[in-house]
């Protein structure tokens, strides 16, 4: 009897313009036009991929108080886009990042059931938080919220959207043309919640969709982040690279499912990766140094750097070496609002690190942020990739992959095209769709279903 091996999980992540994009390659397209959209989406789907992500930007970034025109969030409205991708797709889920910080659940979950009715049952929503008066400064109450504060509002958040899906049981419906009886309960839809951060009553107008509830994801890596997710997601974003740091991960979010009487395959864990492709893997490691040197130019290193020392540093060679200047530590940040600024919790210390590894490797300020900065997760053949990503699902690691190609919209053909069919051929990926909604694809009970099974078990 053969060995039981895993199924594995892929996504497709359509980037835009950022850190790990090339947009001025002659090959990449638009990330506003719809064209550049449908493409994306009907190479996932033709590669039968989970679904179709898009992340989210409230505000245009700026450092230095300048547009930073080389990471422009030029993107269309999430709930725009997804809708209008239902209608050129059967089967890929559609994944819209929406933020719980400026946002109320009673829009919120009236646009994911719509989203869910206009699709057949394919949406799915990434929770996020946001807690900088810089993003909120584009919202009525901007920067009000507490960064400690953040967890506690979403959860509330989606307890109260939930609770606004949950209003319509799916049997309402009869519209019976005999009698003109269109309810058969003249109370669908009634809710009330009463909360620390909400206190909303009335009657939700969107009846029950065909998922119930759309699929939840979470992406936050914090302690908070992984309970959040533990209680509450289908599904946790990983930015763990390694194998090592992805099974560390993987072990630690399943284990908190327990509390919540949760089974270790109602919480999937997917990770980010970027992949680089090439006929052989030594021509896909120069590749890939190809794409990682036009990735950062000597522009984006110097920014890059900024978010570290937090001056302006434009005055520096890029291919010179780094500031002998100290990082300036104090309340305002020259990056206001970017995320990288919170990796670098101890500026001078990392200053001092990468001070170090320059003296050592004879680094160039670009060449350190080369080499520091996000690594393609996957190089090699199309063999050793399909190879590489099975290995890290079957060990634990993960249970999928959200790929991430530096070339929108075409940069996913490759790998839909070379490297599919070999996870097909190895029997760890599906060659058909298994199901109309998203929660077949993700092998996830509906919430019906789900809530009837723990009754039955206590």
């Amino acid at each position: 009897m053969s060995e039981s091996r895993k199924q594995i999980h892929l996504a497709a992540h359509f980037p835009g313009v950022n850190n790990t994009t090339v947009w001025s390659d002659p090959e990449a397209g638009s990330h506003i036009d719809f064209s550049s959209f449908t493409h994306f989406a009907r190479t996932a789907e033709r590669a039968r991929f989970d679904f179709l992500f898009l992340a989210e930007g409230l505000r245009l970034r700026e450092q230095g108080g300048k547009i930073y025109d080389l990471d422009v969030v030029g993107r269309p409205d999430t709930f725009t886009v997804l809708a209008a991708l239902a209608a050129v797709t059967e089967h890929l889920g559609l994944t819209g990042t929406i933020n719980s910080t400026f946002n109320e659940p009673y829009e919120v979950a009236r646009q994911f059931a719509s989203l869910d009715h206009l699709s057949g049952g394919r949406a799915a929503w990434n929770v996020v938080t946001s807690w900088d008066a810089f993003t909120g400064e584009n919202f009525r109450r901007g920067g009000f919220l507490p960064r400690e504060e953040r967890y506690s509002r979403a959860e509330e958040f989606l307890a109260a959207a939930n609770e606004l899906f949950d209003s319509w049981h799916g049997d309402e419906i009869v519209a019976d043309q005999a009698t003109g009886a269109f309810l058969r309960d003249a109370k669908a839809g009634s809710f009330v919640h009463t909360g620390r951060h909400f206190d909303i009553h009335g009657r939700f107008n969107v009846p029950r969709s065909p998922q119930g509830r759309p699929v939840v994801f979470q992406a936050g890596d914090s302690d908070e982040g992984r309970e959040f997710a533990a209680a509450a997601a289908d599904a946790i974003f990983s930015r763990h690279a390694t194998l090592e740091a992805g099974r560390a991960f993987y072990t630690d979010v399943k284990n908190r499912l327990a509390r919540y009487g949760r089974r270790p395959e109602e919480l999937l864990v997917l990770s980010a990766a970027t992949f680089v492709l090439g006929d052989t893997d030594a021509e896909a490691e120069e590749l890939a140094r190809e794409v990682r040197r036009r990735q950062v130019s000597g522009a984006t290193a110097l920014k890059h750097l900024e978010f570290v020392w937090n001056r302006d540093l434009s005055s520096y060679e890029p291919e010179g070496p780094l500031p002998d200047i100290d990082p300036y530590v104090g309340e305002h940040h020259i990056a206001e609002g970017r995320a990288q600024v919170r990796m670098y919790r101890d500026p001078s210390a990392t200053a001092r690190e990468w001070r170090e590894l320059a003296a050592a490797n004879g680094w160039s300020i670009r060449d350190l942020v080369i080499n520091t900065g996000n690594r393609q997760n996957f190089v090699g053949s199309p063999e050793t990739v399909a190879r590489t990503i099975n290995h890290f699902v079957q060990a634990d690691a993960s249970d999928g992959f959200i790929l991430v190609p530096h070339i929108t919209p075409g940069g996913l053909d490759a790998f839909a095209d070379k490297v599919v069919p070999l996870l097909q051929e190895q029997g760890v990926f599906r060659t058909e769709y298994e199901g109309p909604t998203l929660r077949h694809q993700l092998g996830l009970a509906h919430p019906d279903d789900a809530r009837a099974e723990r009754r039955a078990a206590s």
